[in-house]
């Protein structure tokens, strides 16, 4: 009987390693969104472990995934016992008796041994800081009320936190490039280009720099923040009261609904890119800045991390415009099939 109830569990883990996650485009979000040390990163195991949990959430909710085995912390564990038992026999030995002068000098050891130890910054930590601010920046620089001029800064420093954000994002998970030299630069350029934190960066940069202030350009930056926020939350505060009684709902909401906050934040992005076609009609024109965006959006369309997403809005586009298109102006489809080519080059 034992054997018959894990047979399902058994074929389930079986179709869950068969599963084809490398042309599944949430796989690459979902990864791409995950928090981890980056010697750890590099682990199979720990690839397998975040499959699974991919596949429970996506594709088969009954799937049981165990729990990761920590390996370290028992060896540190180990390690610490024995030495704790080695040093018990220099306990045993008669102690010296104390002194006036061992009971001054032991007074500042015995304070500094009650300090508390201080915070850890860790990666996770510091990312959460920044995304934090941000967060609170930009709902500062969307708020209606707020002078135009605040609001301007504070859409600035938004984006300088959000590329900040990624770029400690891309250095600690993919490091320094191996030469600076032309090829070395271009081989790491080559393996950062396609990935989600270098994409902000150039989102950010494209933006911080222009005198066009578009707040309609924080709502992916709001987004990203408010993924980063909300997960390390959970996993860091599930156990406080604070959060269980206010924060709890908000960040499972936000959890749970990751893939509406990209499709928000594609809407959002390829919006931009008509904006800035409209604005070239203004005094606020910027060629280089409209040039620079629409081939970040090229890039956004054909990278896996965020291809799914703007390829279904574009498909939804197309659906609209094209048939109004031969209908009512039948002279713009050669230019229109010249640019699609150029897109899809």
């Amino acid at each position: 009987m034992g054997e018959e109830r894990e047979d399902p569990q058994k074929l389930k883990r079986i179709a869950a390693a068969a599963f084809d996650y490398e042309n599944d485009p949430r796989w690459a979000d979902y990864w791409s969104n995950i928090l981890i040390p980056p010697h750890l990163s590099s682990r199979s195991d720990v690839i397998d472990h975040f499959k699974r949990k991919f596949y429970q959430r996506y594709i088969d909710p009954d799937l049981v995934v165990e729990a990761m085995s920590t390996n370290g912390s028992s060896q540190s564990t180990k390690s610490s016992g024995s030495s704790s038992s080695s040093s018990a026999p220099s306990n045993d030995q008669p102690r010296p008796r104390n002194t006036g002068s061992t009971t001054r000098t032991s007074g500042p050891s015995a304070a500094a041994g009650q300090n508390p130890t201080p915070v850890r910054w860790d990666r996770q930590t510091i990312q959460f800081s920044i995304n934090a601010w941000v967060f609170i920046v930009a709902v500062l620089a969307i708020i209606p009320l707020v002078p135009k001029h605040l609001s301007s800064r504070a859409s600035r420093l938004s984006f300088m936190g959000t590329a900040c954000s990624s770029l400690y994002s891309l250095y600690t998970l993919h490091g320094r490039p191996r030469a600076w030299n032309l090829q070395g630069i271009q081989a790491y350029l080559q393996s950062i280009i396609a990935t989600k934190d270098f994409i902000y960066v150039i989102y950010c940069l494209t933006f911080v720099t222009s005198h066009l202030c578009l707040r309609f350009a924080l709502i992916p930056i709001l987004c990203r923040s408010l993924e980063h926020v909300a997960k390390f939350l959970r996993c860091n505060f599930s156990r406080s009261t604070l959060y269980r009684k206010y924060l709890e709902d908000p960040c499972v909401w936000v959890e749970s609904n990751t893939t509406t906050l990209n499709i928000l934040s594609s809407h959002s992005e390829i919006g931009l890119g008509f904006l800035l076609i409209i604005s070239l009609l203004s005094w606020q024109r910027n060629i280089i800045q409209t040039f620079m965006y629409w081939q970040l959006l090229k890039l956004m369309y054909n990278a896996p991390v965020t291809a799914g997403y703007h390829q279904s809005v574009w498909a939804k586009i197309g659906r609209v415009v094209n048939p109004l298109i031969h209908r009512y102006c039948p002279f713009l489809n050669t230019p229109l099939s010249a640019v699609q080519r150029w897109w899809l080059r």
